[in-house]
């Protein structure tokens, strides 16, 4: 399992920092493991899930119009 820090999450994404943590809150967004007191970080394999539903929402999307 691998996990990455906000940075990592940031660049995959395409999504600014802020951006992650508001989507976070609204919980439609994967929210981060807690590493240690002050460090969280996200696991990949469910950044990568998010990122595969946005790209079917997309494709659903384009057929239905």
């Amino acid at each position: 399992m691998n996990i990455l820090r906000c940075k990592d999450v940031a660049k995959k994404t395409g999504l600014a920092k802020s951006t992650i943590y508001e989507m976070i809150k609204g919980r439609s967004f994967p929210a981060p493991i807690q590493l240690g007191p002050r460090t969280t970080g996200w696991v990949e394999d469910e950044i990568e899930d998010w990122l595969v539903k946005k790209v079917a929402e997309r494709d659903k999307s384009t057929l239905e119009n």
